[in-house]
């Protein structure tokens, strides 16, 4: 046989395994979707959803006193698209509190008598409060917030501008929780719920086709147990693998990053656990959907990239688009994002919390009973 029919013929087989391996992949409905969905995904949010100077901040305004100032300041607030105005108050209990649960991250603060010191050119102090726990956010909105208060008062001649160059007030920033705007604080506390949510939907995810593709299933299958109990007898061990992990990455950023705990440990724990189940119970739906452990593994990465990107983890959430905000909410690392920053840098309690506990629940018994109902569809 001659080189050119040597060369002829291995041709023809390159050529016939090229189309075998086509149509496995074609008749592989998973990994075909995950070959098209991923790039157009990164697309739309690193395109759209992402967005390092963020708009439609939300914003509260305590008043001490009712004035033309405080009047001023709110129509300049309520005029600008850089800040969506959530809360006006008197109160600083509560204005405190709303920035502790995160229905703000800025506010301005009117003390009172400021309108009377303003006239008589005393040079008032005006306190702008910002959550510093996101240090990308609150860089460029303190800026604008700044900017924003002033023209307010320039366009009201409260400024003195006609007649001085310096302003007529001063505006005093306080960034809260993170005075010094260090980004191992913002960066730390996430990373805990980000490698979390990566580990704990891989092991879980392969929980079941594991034992399917190793021929142990019928074994489990032919035991007097219910799906129920099948799928709590495999969370249960990765929920002690959870915890082993959260304490690795808690004492790596008390010890070696200096990240504060101010609020209960008691606290964190309980929620870190109910984050923990949340995650297992995602990921063992993922076991039940998957026919083999490859399709196990590129399910949890579909959902392990929206996760990182559309959680606060890495751009400041209230900048992203609402489409995407919607999206964001119905991920546990959203979530637990806020309340393991809300916990260890702002000291906030359960009932600052309750929203995002009650949210990572619902999410839990939404995983658990497609879980289940899948299980039985496998069954059968």
């Amino acid at each position: 046989m001659s080189a050119f029919s040597r060369f002829a013929d291995s041709l023809g087989r390159i050529w016939a395994m090229m189309i075998k391996e086509t149509i496995q992949l074609t008749r592989d409905r998973v990994t075909l979707a995950t070959m098209i969905s991923i790039p157009v995904m990164q697309l739309i949010l690193f395109g759209f959803a992402i967005n390092t100077t963020p708009h439609h901040m939300p914003v509260g305004v305590l008043m001490q006193e009712e004035s033309d100032v405080g009047r001023s300041i709110l129509a300049g607030l309520q005029n600008t698209d850089f800040y969506d105005f959530k809360l006006v108050t008197r109160s600083e209990a509560e204005f405190d509190a709303a920035m502790r649960a995160g229905d703000i991250l800025f506010g301005v603060e009117i003390p009172a008598g400021f309108e009377r010191a303003l006239r008589r050119g005393e040079r008032p102090a005006l306190l702008v409060a910002a959550d510093a726990t996101d240090p990308v956010a609150t860089g460029t909105a303190l800026g604008a917030l700044d900017n924003v208060v002033k023209l307010a008062l320039v366009r009201d001649r409260f400024t003195g501008a006609e007649t001085a160059t310096a302003p007529a007030f001063e505006i005093r920033q306080h960034r809260r929780y993170n005075p010094a705007g260090s980004s191992q604080l913002n960066i730390v506390p996430g990373l805990l719920g980000t490698i979390l949510t990566m580990t704990l939907l891989i092991f879980t995810a392969l929980s079941v086709t594991r034992e399917i593709e190793r021929g142990t299933m019928e074994n489990l299958l032919a035991m007097p147990i219910r799906p129920t109990e099948i799928m709590l007898g495999k969370i249960a061990p990765y929920v002690v693998a959870g915890f082993f992990q959260a304490a690795l990455i808690l004492i790596a950023g008390l010890v070696v990053f200096r990240v504060p705990v101010v609020g209960s440990f008691g606290l964190l724990t309980f929620l870190t656990t109910l984050f923990i189940v949340t995650n297992l119970s995602i990921g063992y739906t993922f076991s039940t959907l998957a026919r083999n452990q490859l399709q196990a593994v590129q399910m949890a990465m579909m959902f392990f990239l929206p996760s990182i990107l559309l959680s606060g983890f890495m751009f400041p959430f209230s900048g992203m688009p609402y489409w995407a905000q919607w999206v964001g909410e119905i991920l546990p690392l959203t979530h637990y994002v806020r309340i393991v920053r809300a916990i260890m840098l702002k000291g906030a309690d359960l009932t600052d919390l309750a929203r995002e506990g009650l949210a990572l629940t619902a999410l839990m018994l939404a995983a658990m009973t497609v879980a289940v109902k899948r299980f039985r569809v496998t069954l059968d």
